[in-house]
């Protein structure tokens, strides 16, 4: 029989935080902020406060060390530590959280480190009740977040703390995470022997994220666990020395982890990266570039009215009349998404990504209502000529509107010489068509009429 050590219990503490390491030795990855002689070093070797009360945000994806660092900080340093979550406390924690630092500091000369998590769910007013702390030296403030501090964090609050960014985790820091979770005895203790292409499959399935790559290995190990029981019975006959613990291959790991598990954050940094990314690929002709990003934001749940408003927004601006057709694509699949939901509306989105990922390309449309509306702004306007102006209502004709008007029906071509920008903006060019898809006929078009319209005949 296999016996169900740590994290095989009902109720057990997860892997990722019985693996948390206790020393910054331990930590996997953030080589950059971790060498020798940095801030977080000098922070944590610090016994007697010597270097100061610098407070420290860290700026990283989920996954990538924030909390175990600021741990492994008060552990090394000695100093007392209190942590608090920006999802549950509020001002009047904050401020007990100072008196009893200050207290600490004037009576016993012990410096307080204050672990806040999630600082950006701080409004203004609780992270302004940091201020005085900080600035006093009552606490050295250790702030995590997953959004950029420049938008979330308070300016006096920032200019009085170190940022340090936080970097995704290599493929190689993610090995050695979870080749230690195997074999420590605070992880799996060597109670399981895990296959290569099992490995493979936790880090590929992570995406950079150390509690999410532990979380899929404890899964895997339960269903693995599972699976030998199910089976020693079998094995009862076999040699005795043959390695009888539980194997996990990556067949389990598929079955444990259904999905890779996407870093995205529909309020955060990666939403505004993807759909950047997303736009710059349609409006590169990468079609699978496109088709990898609308994925990755149909998987992470954003919502599919924003893609659908993203792509319209393309079709005019990236395409415009190289492909008129494109818009009207792009509606079509706004609409069709309202209309079906989701999941079936990814095929539509995807309709239309292609179609505007691989149409001619032009932003003439869009760079023209720029420049006109530059003018208007400008103060270049002028006052509509008289033989445009309303004519229908009593009293039009005693002041000349309409007087003169050219009705260009009346035209064998359809096109007659006639002013129609005001006298200040006479000769002005906004639209200026490209020679590619169907703006080529557009341009020679253009030409023939602005030559007949202008009188330049």
């Amino acid at each position: 029989m296999v016996e169900s050590g740590p994290g095989l219990r009902s109720g057990a503490t997860p892997l990722a935080v019985r693996m948390r390491p206790t020393s910054l030795d331990e930590v996997a990855g953030q080589r950059h902020l971790l060498t020798p002689g940095s801030p977080l070093r000098a922070l944590a070797g610090d016994r007697q406060g010597t270097s100061g009360s610098v407070s420290v945000i860290l700026w990283g994806p989920p996954g990538t060390g924030k909390t175990t660092i600021a741990q492994a900080i008060a552990r090394s340093s000695g100093r007392k530590f209190v942590e608090l979550s920006a999802v549950t406390a509020g001002v009047r924690d904050v401020r007990q959280v100072m008196e009893e630092a200050q207290a600490s500091r004037d009576l016993y000369g012990l410096s307080t480190v204050l672990f806040l998590d999630e600082i950006h769910r701080f409004t203004k007013a609780q992270q302004d009740a940091l201020l005085p702390g900080v600035e006093n030296g009552w606490v050295i403030l250790v702030a995590a977040t997953t959004e950029n501090p420049s938008f979330s964090v308070i300016s006096p609050l920032l200019s009085r703390s170190l940022l340090l960014t936080l970097e995704t985790l290599s493929d190689d820091d993610l090995g050695v995470l979870v080749d230690r979770a195997v074999v420590d005895g605070r992880g799996l203790g060597d109670r399981f022997v895990l296959e290569p292409d099992a490995r493979a499959a936790i880090i590929r399935l992570a995406s950079g994220d150390a509690r999410r790559a532990l979380t899929a290995l404890e899964a895997a190990s339960v269903s693995a666990a599972g699976i030998q029981a199910e089976t020693v019975t079998d094995l009862e006959g076999d040699d005795a020395g043959d390695d009888r613990r539980p194997a996990i291959t990556a067949e389990i790991v598929a079955r444990a982890v259904d999905r890779a598990l996407l870093r995205y954050d529909r309020d955060g940094d990666e939403h505004y990266d993807v759909i950047s990314a997303f736009i710059k690929s349609v409006r590169g002709s990468d079609v699978d570039a496109a088709l990898h990003y609308l994925a990755r934001m149909i998987e992470a749940g954003e919502d599919p009215r924003f893609i659908a408003r993203r792509i319209i927004v393309l079709a005019s601006e990236d395409i415009g009349l190289a492909d008129p057709s494109a818009l009207g694509v792009a509606v079509a699949a706004a609409d069709a998404v309202q209309f079906i939901g989701m999941p079936e509306g990814r095929i539509p989105l995807a309709q239309a990504t292609v179609h505007l990922a691989t149409a001619p390309k032009s932003n003439a449309a869009y760079m023209g209502i720029n420049r006109a509306i530059a003018d208007v702004r400008e103060g270049k306007a002028g006052r509509v000529p008289k033989h445009l102006r309303d004519a229908h209502y009593p009293g039009a004709k005693r002041l000349a509107h309409g007087k003169g008007y050219r009705y260009p029906h009346d035209d064998a071509i359809g096109v007659v010489e006639q002013q129609y920008l005001p006298d200040t903006l006479r000769g002005a060019v906004y639209y200026e068509p490209t020679e590619h898809g169907n703006e080529r006929d557009v341009s020679a078009r253009l030409a023939k009429i602005r030559r007949i319209v202008r009188g330049d005949r």
